[in-house]
């Protein structure tokens, strides 16, 4: 390392970085103060993107692991909570892109060509990092977003690095696979996957689990008929509301190959989520936490995004081509981690809760995993 003082601009590259607000001119200084505003908001999105890539392979390099410490959950939890600070403050510079009224945007609008955020790869990283899956898309005006980038990608050099990327991040394991495995190896009961028995342990901490839920629900249609409800109309809420709970936890849903394996995991969220105040379990909620925050901001995001783009150019349709509002509008039903979110129709009260078995494995400084 050389013993020449470093400055500020040299450590971050600061004279490089301001030449790259040029637009097609090559020059900020020839854009008017409107476009100039458009290209640095954008290009701070693409930063924070990167950053986010990188903290997310972060989190599932820590994850993809047979064995997954107690002293490492807290380092998983911490940079987690730092990709959800950074969509939270990435979601509010679109505020500041409202600041551009749809005059000001028209007027270099046309030089965008067939340019659109819809061919930001490094949302497409971030997507799949998370696990969203090419069939969970919405092809609203384009077809596959992935194929959309990769058609236009070419033969430029960057272009091929743009899908040798693209194309390692498809077959990666995701951040989903990676809080699936995890969840998998959840003792229920103080029952493991390599316990005798497993199966029956856990259908029997869903099977008693459901009929708590069921005697609940019956206490309360008793009290909601007594105080003139129409009997057949909330038993049939009811019976609809109690069949798609036992569907979910039960794994009714998922084909039978793969319906044990999904009905561990989600019994092992709702074991989680029941008992977190236990010392073991506090940790893994809180990731759970961290997971549900990250998703409901990347979803806020995403609205945000829409809305704005809908203050300024209302329903046109967008310069890439797609159906502009419409399609950002359908990627806020995107939900990548389902499972986390529909637990919460299930949980019961504390004083509720069937009674846990081997409370004692529960307790700090236990040598197990998750």
């Amino acid at each position: 390392m050389s013993d020449e003082e470093v400055t500020y601009w040299d450590y971050l590259k600061i004279e490089q970085l301001l030449q790259l607000q040029g637009g097609l001119e090559g020059d900020y200084k020839q854009l008017s103060v409107d476009e100039l505003h458009f290209i640095i908001i954008h290009q701070v999105f693409e930063l924070w993107f990167k950053q986010l890539i990188a903290e997310l392979e972060l989190i599932i390099e820590k994850m993809d692991v047979p064995y997954v410490g107690e002293d490492q959950i807290p380092f998983i939890v911490h940079h987690l909570n730092r990709v959800n600070k950074i969509i939270k403050i990435a979601t509010e510079h679109w505020k500041v892109m409202e600041t551009l009224t749809p005059q000001d945007f028209l007027l270099f609008r046309s030089k965008l060509g067939t340019a659109s955020g819809f061919q930001s790869f490094q949302m497409r990283q971030i997507e799949m990092l998370m696990g969203l899956k090419q069939s969970q898309r919405d092809t609203h005006g384009h077809g596959s977003p992935i194929k959309f980038i990769l058609r236009i990608a070419g033969d430029s050099d960057f272009g091929k690095k743009v899908a040798h990327e693209l194309a390692k991040f498809e077959n990666a394991k995701s951040l989903r696979d990676c809080l699936h495995d995890w969840l998998f190896r959840t003792p229920i009961h103080g029952s493991t996957p390599t316990s005798d028995n497993d199966d029956e342990n856990v259908d029997a901490f869903i099977t008693k689990y459901l009929s708590i839920i069921k005697n609940e629900n019956k206490t309360q249609l008793t009290k909601l008929i007594a105080a003139g409800n129409d009997p057949d109309k909330i038993r049939k809420g009811f019976d609809a509301t109690f069949s798609q709970s036992e569907e979910f936890v039960k794994a009714l849903d998922i084909e039978e190959d793969k319906r044990a394996r999904m009905k561990r995991i989600r019994a092992s969220i709702l074991f989680i989520e029941s008992y977190r105040e236990l010392p073991l379990l506090t940790w893994p909620r809180t990731l759970i936490d961290q997971i549900v925050e990250m998703e409901e901001a990347f979803v806020t995001f995403r609205f945000n995004h829409a809305r704005m783009v809908e203050r300024i150019i209302g329903r046109r349709i967008g310069t890439g081509g797609s159906a502009g509002v419409d399609y950002l509008d359908q990627t806020t039903k995107y939900r990548i981690f389902p499972e986390l979110w529909a637990v919460r129709s299930l949980l019961l009260a504390h004083h509720n809760l069937p009674k846990l078995l081997n409370k004692e494995m529960y307790k700090f400084a236990s040598e197990l995993s998750y």
